[in-house]
């Protein structure tokens, strides 16, 4: 479990319903590649956003404008994120879920998507709708869905038609 410095949240629906837009679960084609690799998922999560509202009896935070989440060099970006916690002798995060715009990055990675869930419990990241990864200047990936698992560095992309571009070793002719 991962303690938090304030409380933390998570959008329960809001997944589920991308997941069905999107037939997330269907994957068609699946591709593999290394994302995130070695992130401390242990580490305290700092959030900033224009309002936050604290929803006990739901053991949840909404934040709400310009939301700003970051835990040890990853930054996740959005209009809106809900954070569920668990709060019994103190409050951890179990899940993060993000709308609108959704941005995550750490170093020169960067995972976009209309909907993404930062689950603490499995250490995974799932971008739904238009889902993208861009390492560097040209490497790419594309899909549906996008899931990054932190404990291993492997993604995956799905639902729908995979694309990607991948940067290639100038010739020395």
């Amino acid at each position: 479990m991962t303690s938090v410095r304030l409380p933390s949240l998570a959008l329960r629906s809001a997944l589920a319903l991308a997941l069905l837009a999107t037939g997330g679960l269907v994957a068609s084609q699946r591709i593999g590649a290394q994302a995130l690799e070695g992130h401390n998922t242990d580490a305290p999560v700092d959030f900033s956003a224009d309002k936050i509202e604290l929803q006990d009896r739901e053991d949840r935070v909404v934040l709400t404008g310009n939301v700003d989440i970051r835990q040890a060099g990853l930054t996740l970006k959005a209009a809106r994120t809900v954070v569920n916690f668990t709060n019994a002798d103190r409050l951890e995060v179990q899940r993060i879920t993000a709308t609108g715009g959704v941005r995550v990055t750490r170093r020169d990675e960067v995972a976009t998507g209309d909907v993404a869930v930062y689950d603490f419990n499995k250490r995974i990241i799932t971008m739904v709708g238009n889902a993208s990864l861009k390492r560097g200047s040209t490497d790419t990936l594309r899909g549906g869905r996008f899931v990054v698992d932190l404990k291993t560095g492997v993604s995956s992309a799905s639902g729908g038609r995979v694309k990607g571009t991948f940067n290639v070793p100038k010739s020395s002719n």
